[in-house]
């Protein structure tokens, strides 16, 4: 169950607790400028820390994690596109989340008959000319975000899942070598011109979703 976005102004307000069955998916302001600043700053605020003070590791395929000197549950993954940027957070998994900004994409289903399975080609290709830059990015920020999740990112290969997207919803129809029972997909209103999808590994949780409008 996903909750309404709230609008904190500040990133001093999300300092609440993050339940064991929750996860936290905040929307924030992004400058390619700041690198990772906006994402050790938010959290900062969950570990109740100073920014300074936070350590990451990188897993085998490039993910980014807290270093375990912090002796936390806390695992995060994170996106930017254009101005914007998505962070999730939660104890106990390891969420993965894209955000793609919403533009005019001509050359969608090209990308998708190279990159896609075949049955979401058909979906791509079946989509009226002025929805498919629409079912094509819902199609890819799911399968990004499950990909992320999963650990491998695209090295694992973006044919080898297959979802289905339709008006509301965001649907897993095969994951090689996993058990679909095993996934959570959902999509992200976001708004303001971007898409977005979260997923993990694990039972259902609810998911709350916010947005900055500061990082200060």
């Amino acid at each position: 169950m996903m909750q309404p976005i709230v609008h904190p102004s500040r990133l001093a307000n999300v300092a609440e607790p993050l339940r064991d069955d929750e996860i936290h998916v905040w929307m924030l302001p992004y400058d390619r400028a700041e690198r990772r600043r906006p994402l050790l700053a938010l959290l900062a605020a969950y570990l109740a820390i100073e920014p300074s003070g936070v350590m990451l590791r990188e897993g085998p395929y490039g993910r980014p994690a807290l270093a375990p000197s912090h002796r936390s549950t806390l695992d995060f993954n994170w996106s930017h596109s254009g101005d914007h940027a998505l962070v999730a957070l939660a104890h106990g998994i390891a969420p993965g989340v894209d955000i793609e900004r919403q533009r005019p994409r001509p050359n969608a289903l090209e990308v998708a008959r190279r990159f896609f399975s075949s049955d979401e080609v058909t979906l791509i290709a079946d989509a009226p000319s002025t929805r498919r830059a629409q079912v094509f990015l819902d199609l890819w920020t799911a399968k990004e975000a499950l990909l992320k999740a999963h650990g491998r990112g695209l090295a694992f290969g973006l044919d080898r899942l297959s979802v289905v997207a339709g008006p509301a919803s965001l649907a897993l129809r095969r994951f090689d070598g996993e058990d679909l029972d095993h996934w959570q997909l959902q999509r992200l209103a976001l708004g303001h011109g971007f898409a977005g999808a979260l997923a993990w590994r694990g039972a259902a949780r609810q998911v709350r979703l916010g947005r900055l409008a500061s990082i200060a």
